[in-house]
């Protein structure tokens, strides 16, 4: 997997290269958003990690010339923002993952390979934030309803702790299942409910009030 890391923080930008190349991956870093550009046109990484507070651009604005480019390889926020509006405004504009820097690095490998497979990975701690933001916005295809019926207790109990943004591992713990039951169980789940990641299975869950709470 190629990689390139834009983002104007050196300690962050070396350490982390170094860190993700030691894991097998290959890796450009710059500090610009114009050197950064520059590479995509040159390099076409398999993914771009952008970093939302730069000095020259904003990511925002670095995800939007770039897809103005048609530049259409996946694009992921990597950042300390856990603001709403971020979120919102990466992912309609063309992000295919909106990533904290506090996360293991073993996660953020897992993220970048399902974002470069064409899913749309959100940090678990954000899913809820994105999950209210969403809701009463998305415009939900008529057969949810009936495909969340098509869901067993336990996968609609899972399903209601991926709203919560818990991890695979958070809810093996809870329900006293192996973590690749609950992978197992998460992977129905999505077929059933025809979508491509957690964080829209967390949002019709909420969208339709499943897990209402008492």
């Amino acid at each position: 997997m190629r990689v390139l890391l834009i983002d104007d923080h050196a300690l962050f930008r070396v350490g982390l290269q170094e860190l993700l190349e030691r894991r097998g991956l290959d890796v450009l870093a710059v500090g610009n958003c114009e050197q950064g550009r520059s590479l995509v046109r040159e390099e076409q990484p398999d993914v771009v990690l952008l970093d939302m507070r730069m000095p020259d651009m904003t990511g925002i604005d670095m995800l939007i010339q770039l897809r103005k480019d048609q530049q259409n390889m996946p694009i992921c926020m990597l950042t300390t923002s856990r603001d709403e509006k971020d979120v919102i405004d990466a992912l309609q504009n063309g992000a295919q993952g909106y990533l904290l820097k506090d996360m293991e690095p073993d996660e953020l490998i897992d993220a970048l390979q399902q974002i470069v497979q064409g899913n749309t990975v959100v940090a678990k701690e954000l899913t809820g934030v994105l999950a209210k933001a969403v809701q009463g916005e998305v415009h939900m295809r008529g057969t949810q309803t009936s495909s969340l019926d098509d869901l067993t207790p336990r996968e609609r109990e899972i399903l209601c702790h991926l709203a919560d943004g818990q991890s695979n591992k958070v809810i093996a713990r809870h329900l006293g299942i192996s973590d690749g039951t609950v992978k197992l169980h998460v992977k129905a789940i999505l077929r059933k409910l025809d979508v491509h990641s957690r964080v829209e299975a967390a949002v019709i869950a909420v969208e339709q009030n499943l897990c209402a709470r008492g």
